[in-house]
């Protein structure tokens, strides 16, 4: 806050209302405030000053959840540590310590970036491995994940606001190692800067709409024209692209377009970020070692994008969605649920002897895919033979061995487990190894065996066998009684191919690790340690974007009530942000780095025995167990260093 003594302006730290909206101890502020040792400019011209004395810029860790009132740092340069198919990811924040721009905001920022070049040349493309999203709050906490411009990004700061930019660094299988450089420059614009960069984007918009027009007008029609005029048509609108092209507009594109920024425009007025990145041999598999098999509502895509079930329009949401998904290692499925918590859930879209079925199917990135059981909603002979005719067809495929079927979910007394079993019976009377998938977390409630006991939630295995071969429990159940899982294994025959799967909904809460707004982001992480150290075989989430009900794209988010804040949410529809695509969470982004901790872990212990995998775990403090985890985000860099220092070729 500023304040005035003696006539001279005087800044002192003002702590933060506690609550969820960012404030308190949760979102990093801390006793001893912060120390403001740069004055306030007398001159507040971004053109003369360097954006040092506008405002602090300061990194954090991917695990950070960076608050409206988090509390500036020194200023250090960015070294990440990167496999080849791997996603790593830094946050720069930002808070102003002046204003210098319009009414409203403190004043706005241009962040340029670079490519990241190594000694020999091989370069990360900003735009294909180098992303930028700006961290937007929801419901106070900072989640959505909303992308930036590229290379030259511009955004508005606020009064007393920390802003933070969440940066992406994919790194292509075929990357060659080593170590590569790069950096971002944030600039102080003025106030006339950004107003006039506004005014010429609508004028330079006006001025290649009509020569976009013009273009179209040369070329359309051509039906009928004698062939001479049409080679003439199409030199014409080439010209007229190739100018368009040309322009300024698009000079951000053309080759070099970096280089020349960085020489002729970036002044040495500019707070320059150096960001490192070491790439190293190891590929993280295309394929994921877990299958993470999460689900997507079809009705919330259908009610919030006006498509209706089966239109052309239907299908190309729905592989937008798969299509989006498949970079977070997750394997997702439609879902529709039914009466009494049966469910309707399946891959693709499309039948499994139609063309576009195998773009689904035979996809590398997928993990494990739901058959659907279309009798769930019509049981007659026609749609038994549908259902064979399509377990057929997926039978005779090589990729046959990755699919399941998700028939119930959460089944809670002896008349739904029977209709599991002759669901079951049916697929298995002409597909013998197909396999099953029942998530559950107490056994039936009218047993012999009272539901609600320890015992009967072991015993569930004896009451779906051999109908069920993925048996998938709530770790809700286990609580802090990580010696419960042997109960559990111990039920399981592996050498039939009976398998453990885990999951998490409403349950676990605080403090053991889950996905719900607000928990820590080692939290959020620490859901996948968690199945890693337990020996789980795979994962399931039951919903990535249940929201509330809504029938316009851009609509407000609203999460569903009676369910924990971002419980079933993990992505939000990209027009509610002006974003063409989905606007990812920071929990997915950490459910992403979670699966790819796995990857890290697997390689070790395939190396070194699983034994030493989990004195690893320990040993650095990363995960010991579902309430002892680390809460900073050293000892991950410490794991991750210490397998690259192991394993590397």
């Amino acid at each position: 806050m500023l304040v005035y003594s003696g006539g001279d302006p005087v800044y002192i730290t003002v702590p933060p209302v506690e609550g969820v909206a960012g404030g308190g101890t949760g979102y990093g502020w801390n006793d001893g405030g912060f120390d403001n040792s740069c004055s306030s400019p007398r001159v507040i011209d971004p053109t003369k000053v360097p954006t040092a004395e506008f405002l602090h810029v300061w990194c954090m860790p991917n695990t950070a959840n960076v608050g409206q009132q988090e509390i500036p740092r020194p200023l250090e340069p960015i070294s990440l540590l990167a496999a080849r198919n791997e996603r790593e990811s830094v946050q720069i924040a930002l808070r102003p310590k002046v204003s210098w721009g319009g009414p409203g905001t403190a004043g706005a920022v241009q962040i340029h970036c670079s490519d990241l070049c190594s000694p020999s040349g091989d370069r990360l493309l900003v735009g294909q491995s180098l992303s930028l999203r700006r961290v937007v709050p929801i419901l106070g906490v900072p989640d959505a994940l909303v992308p930036l411009d590229l290379p030259v990004s511009q955004i508005n700061l606020f009064h007393g606001e920390t802003t933070s930019i969440w940066v992406s660094l994919d790194v292509p299988c075929g990357q060659p190692p080593g170590q590569y450089e790069g950096q971002l420059l944030i600039t102080a614009l003025t106030a006339d800067a950004e107003s006039a960069n506004q005014s010429l984007a609508k004028n330079e918009k006006s001025q290649l709409y009509q020569e976009l027009k013009n273009c179209l007008e040369i070329v359309d029609p051509i039906d009928g024209s004698p062939f001479e005029e049409m080679v003439e048509r199409v030199k014409s609108a080439t010209s007229t692209l190739r100018r368009v092209l040309m322009s300024p507009s698009f000079s951000e594109f053309s080759p070099g377009y970096s280089d020349v920024m960085e020489e002729d425009v970036v002044t040495n007025l500019s707070v320059r970020l150096k960001l490192c990145v070491t790439v190293w041999e190891f590929t993280l598999p295309l394929t994921p070692s877990l299958p993470a098999v999460f689900g997507v509502s079809e009705t919330v895509i259908e009610d919030r994008f006006g498509v209706k079930h089966g239109t052309d329009e239907w299908y190309n949401a729905l592989d937008q969605h798969f299509e989006w998904l498949l970079q977070y290692r997750i394997s997702p499925f439609f879902c529709r649920w039914g009466e009494s918590m049966r469910v309707l859930a399946y891959t693709c879209p499309w039948p499994a002897d139609h063309p576009n079925s195998d773009k689904y199917y035979s996809n590398p990135r997928l993990a494990a895919y739901a058959v659907p059981y279309v009798p769930i909603l019509s049981c007659n002979d026609a749609a038994k033979d549908t259902l064979r005719k399509e377990v057929e067809i997926l039978k005779s495929k090589p990729h046959w061995q990755k699919a399941y079927f998700y028939l119930w979910d959460e089944p809670l007394n002896l008349e739904q487990y029977n209709s599991i079993r002759d669901m079951s019976a049916d697929i298995r009377s002409y597909a013998p190894d197909a396999r099953v998938l029942t998530t559950y977390y107490c056994g039936p409630s009218d047993a012999p065996v009272s539901g609600n006991s320890f015992e009967a939630f072991v015993k569930v295995p004896t009451y779906l066998r051999p109908h069920t071969q993925i048996f998938c429990t709530s770790e809700w159940v286990l609580g802090n009684r990580e010696d419960l899982v042997k109960d559990i294994l111990s039920e399981l025959q592996p050498e039939d191919g009976e398998e453990w799967w885990t999951y998490v909904c409403m349950g676990p809460t605080d403090p053991h690790p889950n996905w719900h707004l607000g928990m820590r982001g080692t939290q959020h992480r620490a859901v996948m340690w968690r199945v890693w150290k337990e020996g789980g075989t795979g994962f399931l989430y039951w919903g990535a974007n249940c929201y509330d009900k809504a029938t316009v794209p851009s609509a407000e988010i609203r999460f569903r009530r009676g369910l924990p804040p971002g419980d079933g949410v993990l992505f939000y529809p990209g027009e509610a942000f002006s974003s063409s695509q989905p606007v990812a969470s920071l929990r997915l982004e950490r459910i992403l780095s979670g699966l790819q901790d796995i990857e890290y872990l697997r390689l070790y212990s395939e190396k070194y025995g699983r034994e030493e995998g989990l004195a690893l775990l320990e040993k650095t403090g990363v995960y010991l167990g579902p309430e002892r985890y680390t809460l900073d985000h050293s000892p991950i860099d410490s794991m991750r260093a210490e397998i690259y220092r192991c394993c590397r070729s």
